[in-house]
């Protein structure tokens, strides 16, 4: 059984890599949901910012083309805001944190942080005590898909992390 969670990266996955509109029925009958279920997903994929758009055929992504890389990385709490920043800085788009808990196993929360203003205001939701970072609960160590629009933007966020001493093998 798949989750909500990864059944809507695999509805945004879809729709991203068909040549045509993916009608909801075809989703539905993928995932073995029914339409309803595909409708609300599709709700909680544009709140989290994708431009998915509704044609008389099915769904679309009107999304510029985009790679994507996941970084293993390790720093403190007070290099937090640093690290989002040099992303963000260097073009990269923020997708979500990943943790690999050797007792809750893996667990991920979307972040979808593409500016300098979006990591103030997540730092600002940090620091208020609305919650701890999710690193937190693995000894710092944790992962991050970034999404930019191309490898070579990729591979400077790439050094700029082994640079910065973030980036775990």
């Amino acid at each position: 059984m798949v989750s909500g969670a990864e059944r809507r990266e695999g509805i945004v996955e879809r729709i991203r890599s068909s040549k045509s509109p993916v009608s909801g029925k075809v989703l539905a009958q993928a995932y073995d949901v029914s339409r309803q279920v595909i409708v609300q997903d599709i709700a909680l994929i544009r709140a989290a910012g994708y431009d998915i758009i509704s044609t008389n055929r099915g769904y679309i992504l009107n999304a510029p083309f985009a790679v994507s890389r996941i970084f293993k990385v390790c720093h403190t709490d007070e290099e937090l805001e640093n690290e989002l920043c040099a992303i963000v800085d260097l073009g990269g788009r923020i997708v979500n944190v990943m943790v690999n808990h050797r007792v809750y196993g893996h667990m991920e929360a979307d972040l979808h942080i593409n500016s300098r203003q979006q990591v103030i205001e997540f730092m600002k939701d940090i620091r208020n005590g609305k919650s701890s970072p999710l690193k937190n609960i693995t000894s710092n160590y944790h992962y991050h898909k970034v999404e930019a629009d191309s490898e070579e933007i990729l591979d400077t966020i790439e050094e700029m992390l082994c640079s910065k001493g973030y980036l775990i093998d």
